[in-house]
């Protein structure tokens, strides 16, 4: 019997081993970057003139990328790729992407769009033109390829929000049997929707691996099977999470099926269930924004504790809500396995705030990234999660007037599972209307605002971690050209509230040589989908304030394509704010500003 008994531990300790091993390398793989890459140079330089055609493009980011294939493509003037070869890091460097050029190429513009997968597993794009000889008057349309396949990245936002669904529902649940309510009709309650919870994350992480391929070469739903696409998805980072996730899966079916937890003693079933659930949180964390920026071992760890902290918070909000409704009259959940839960769900609110408060500065860097996409959806999930505390604090008053009520009528049965009318009360009143039934009606009203509230949540998390963080905006905001010291570049986020393709984007201002003296100002306007738009109106002035000098007005003039001018003059060193008024029809128009360092 011992040898019966031992044998399917020593299994899931060899597969815990194994999870263990992944997570470490999944771990290790996480290295210092900006979420989400930001291009800073280019060689040969947006909209630069050149007297002879360059033999290669070479495009420059503040963090190494992986390159797909077609993610470098140049067309002449007359809408042909004039590229030779595929794309490459130049010179072995992982923070470039290179193509070698045609010979021979005519006078005229040619425009360079570019498209890569930056260190936090998400692609970027973008596009850009210069000129050989002199700008022609007609030209590619410079428009970068899509970032992602419409349709390919709306499955991906599908199968991860289930993915973290199902997380919440598989921790949660356990979570609230193991250490709330533990008993058979507890575990008959939840093992259903464990179940749901179980295959919604399976399900999901196969169809993450499956769109991995497509998402990443910005191929539509032909390449979800394509063998070339499915080596690479298993060969990049969040291709190894995604599997790890997988065998994690499999290790928690195995524990159950088997019932091998419940054959440990308490301690080692306490840490093997740690290492799953600890291993599960990697596989995102090692994959998502703690992955690439700053303080990355500090970022993960917070990210980790908080997606495990949000699990057993909605999870087990959901488990509550199923034991409210579904526990049957001979046994009704506890006042006390309430109460239980009401101490776990606080340490919870305690953790998701103490991360997401370092979560949020690590995100944004500034105020002022509270203007960008993700400064704005943070915004909302504070609120909503704000919302939801507030309806948390209803279900902390009726458990609490459940635990007070008197001790025999506690087990009274809920109304719902009254087989045969109430019994009037000694005063005439129906204890349906008093006592712990008042009290647990209104528990199950809170609970189910909670739940609801937690699926919105849910929805801006998911959206959330999809999306280019402030701090990442504002590093592509401010930065100096690699290997050209003498320019600077600066983007202006702007927003009309005009929905339209012009109605809201950015305004990308290059300053050369971006010191004292005369300076020549180019300016493009990128819509909302980032490729380049053109404007009735572009107008940008600079002032310093603390040496009340300016507003300078830099005269641009529309130079189709892009705005510029090479009479501004800049008498003094120091913080300058530029302000860009865009006008993107005869009424609707917005000025933004931004600061930029003028050096000597």
């Amino acid at each position: 019997m011992t040898r019966q008994v031992n044998h399917p531990t020593r299994a899931v300790y060899s597969l815990l081993v194994v999870v263990a091993v992944l997570a470490c390398a999944l771990l290790q793989a996480a290295a210092p970057a900006s979420a989400h890459a930001v291009l800073t140079g280019s060689d040969p330089r947006e909209g630069s003139v050149l007297k002879a055609a360059p033999k290669q493009i070479t495009v420059t980011f503040d963090e190494s990328v992986a390159l797909v294939e077609d993610s470098l493509r140049v067309l002449d003037p007359d809408n042909r790729p004039v590229a030779d070869g595929d794309p490459r890091h130049a010179d072995g460097q992982g923070n470039t992407d290179s193509v070698a050029l045609e010979s021979g190429l005519q006078q005229g513009t040619y425009t360079v769009s570019w498209r890569v997968v930056s260190a936090d597993s998400h692609a970027v794009s973008g596009a850009f033109t210069f000129s050989v000889g002199k700008p022609s008057a007609t030209r590619a349309v410079a428009a970068p390829p899509p970032a992602v396949d419409p349709t390919v990245g709306a499955l991906y936002g599908v199968g991860r929000y289930l993915a973290y669904a199902g997380l919440a529902l598989l921790i949660g649940l356990a979570v609230f049997v193991l250490a709330c309510w533990r008993s058979a009709t507890a575990a008959r309650v939840v093992r259903r929707p464990f179940q749901v919870g179980w295959w919604a994350l399976s399900v999901s992480t196969v169809l993450l691996v499956l769109l991995r391929g497509p998402y990443d070469s910005g191929d539509g739903l032909g390449g979800l099977f394509d063998p070339s696409s499915l080596r690479q998805t298993v060969g990049s980072r969040p291709g190894l999470a995604l599997l790890a996730r997988l065998v994690l899966l499999v290790v928690v079916a195995v524990l159950v099926r088997n019932r091998s937890v419940e054959q440990m003693p308490g301690r080692r079933a306490l840490a093997a269930g740690g290492v799953l659930v600890l291993s599960l949180a990697a596989t995102w964390a090692a994959a998502e924004h703690a992955s690439a920026g700053i303080q990355v071992p500090m970022a993960v760890a917070s990210s980790m504790l908080h997606l495990l902290a949000m699990a057993v918070w909605l999870g087990g909000l959901a488990a509550l809500l199923l034991a409210l409704y579904r526990s049957p009259a001979e046994d009704p959940l506890p006042p006390v396995a309430v109460a239980r839960f009401s101490r776990i769900a606080l340490s919870s609110v305690a953790v998701l705030t103490a991360t997401g408060v370092y979560q949020s500065w690590r995100g944004l860097g500034s105020w002022d990234a509270f203007s960008t996409s993700y400064g704005r959806i943070l915004v909302f999930k504070v609120w909503a999660v704000l919302v939801m505390l507030a309806a948390a604090s209803y279900s902390r008053r009726w458990t609490a007037r459940l635990l007070h009520a008197p001790q025999e009528e506690r087990v009274l049965v809920a109304a719902g599972h009254a087989d045969s009318p109430p019994a009037a009360s000694v005063d005439g009143e129906s204890p349906h209307g008093s006592g712990p039934e008042l009290h647990r009606r209104g528990l199950r009203r809170s609970v189910l605002a909670e739940v609801a509230i937690g699926v919105l949540v849910l929805v801006l998390t998911t959206v959330l971690t999809g999306t280019e963080t402030g701090r990442a905006a504002e590093t592509a905001s401010v930065t100096s050209v690699a290997g050209q010291p003498e320019v600077s570049l600066t983007l202006i986020p702007y927003d009309t509230g005009k929905n339209t393709l012009s109605g809201r984007g950015k305004v990308q201002v290059t300053l050369e040589p971006g010191r004292v003296g005369r300076n020549v100002v180019e300016a493009i306007v990128y819509g909302a989908d980032g490729s380049p738009v053109g404007v009735p109106e572009l107008r940008l002035t600079f002032t310093l304030a603390d040496q009340q000098v300016g507003p300078l007005d830099a005269k641009l003039v529309d130079e189709r394509g892009y705005w510029g001018s090479d009479t501004l003059n800049l008498p003094i060193a120091g913080t300058w704010t530029m302000k860009a008024t865009v006008r993107v029809s005869e009424i609707d128009q917005v000025t933004v500003e931004k600061t930029v360092e003028v050096g000597r």
